[in-house]
């Protein structure tokens, strides 16, 4: 009896842990913002992993359809594709920091995490010459350490209300899941590469994107960055 109460302890500890870390709308390890208002006739595009060699693909697409978004970009690949983060930047869409090598926090202390989120910060900086005010943990993931190295920073951590899974699923079921999901003040998860990897790999979210942006539009939902949604300066 009291053998089953230890493993029926054990296994509740942790469940909590798992959802406090990496559950989408946990603020246990520190605040984030998962969706604005309902009633608002507004949602948030947000691309993880770039710049890659399928961003400029997906700009293509957000342009031709008037969309703006927010990309949360990796400090390694704004130095291997710098040409590619000032064109985000200059063609209206905010950029936010997603550490510099995409690692699990939980593997990392809280110098080697603040080190990732600045050296981040430093090169988005020198590269579009504007410092992010917003940071999205890789895999989604929140650790001890973390918040302390965002409030040093002025970070504002920021999570997702909606998924498409756009790095294992076909174009049409990405568009499919979007059609589904997009609502007024939802944050959307999708990615514009794959970590750190070279290659263009995200051609079905562009093709998701370009066949479901026209139908959002009709439904009244309009396209903005992360800080028109919130409204933050």
């Amino acid at each position: 009896m009291i053998g089953e109460l230890v493993v029926a302890a054990a296994a509740g500890i942790g469940a909590a842990m798992a959802y406090a870390v990496a559950a989408p709308s946990s603020q246990v390890f520190g605040p984030a913002l998962v969706r604005g208002r309902r009633d608002d006739c507004r949602l948030a595009l947000t691309f993880d992993d770039g710049p890659s060699e399928s961003t400029p693909g997906l700009l293509d697409v957000l342009a031709r359809h008037k969309a703006g978004a927010t990309f949360f970009f990796c400090g390694a690949n704004v130095a291997r594709l710098p040409d590619v983060a000032r064109r985000a930047a200059s063609e209206g869409h905010e950029i936010g920091n997603h550490t510099y090598t995409h690692p699990r926090l939980f593997n990392l202390g809280p110098a080697a995490i603040e080190l990732e989120i600045s050296r981040t910060q430093q090169a988005v900086r020198e590269t579009i010459g504007r410092t992010p005010r917003l940071f999205r943990p890789p895999y989604g993931i929140r650790w001890f350490g973390l918040y302390p190295a965002l409030r040093k920073h002025g970070l504002t951590a920021v999570m997702w209300s909606a998924c498409a899974y756009d790095w294992k699923r076909s174009a049409e079921a990405i568009e499919s899941a979007l059609r589904a999901k997009a609502a007024g003040g939802v944050i959307v998860l999708l990615h514009d590469g794959d970590k750190t990897t070279p290659g263009d790999r995200r051609l079905a979210t562009a093709r998701a994107l370009d066949g479901v942006l026209p139908a959002l539009h009709d439904r009244g939902l309009r396209c903005v960055t992360l800080s028109e949604l919130f409204g933050m300066r």
